[in-house]
């Protein structure tokens, strides 16, 4: 018996993070830690900009829950309308 035959294909992370910048328009590092695993969010969104995505970044400062200010960055999608 094949195993290959019954199995799903591989889904990356990358490609996880693709497709939630096109479902929700933007990521941030926990947002990607949480849901895929993806430790190095910052390294994807490199390669996908690479392959012509245009993804900007929005540099974003809060506090974390004992009062210290913490600087995060979000990375944002921009969808061109004839790039979908």
């Amino acid at each position: 018996m094949n195993s290959k035959a019954n199995s799903k294909p591989r889904v990356t992370k990358s490609g996880q993070v693709k497709q939630y910048l096109h479902d929700k328009g933007r990521i941030d590092s926990w947002t990607a830690i949480n849901l895929f695993g993806a430790t190095r969010l910052s390294a994807i969104i490199f390669v996908l900009r690479k392959k012509g995505f245009d993804i900007i970044t929005e540099n974003l400062t809060m506090k974390d829950r004992n009062g210290n200010i913490c600087k995060f960055a979000n990375y944002k999608l921009i969808l061109q309308q004839n790039k979908i």
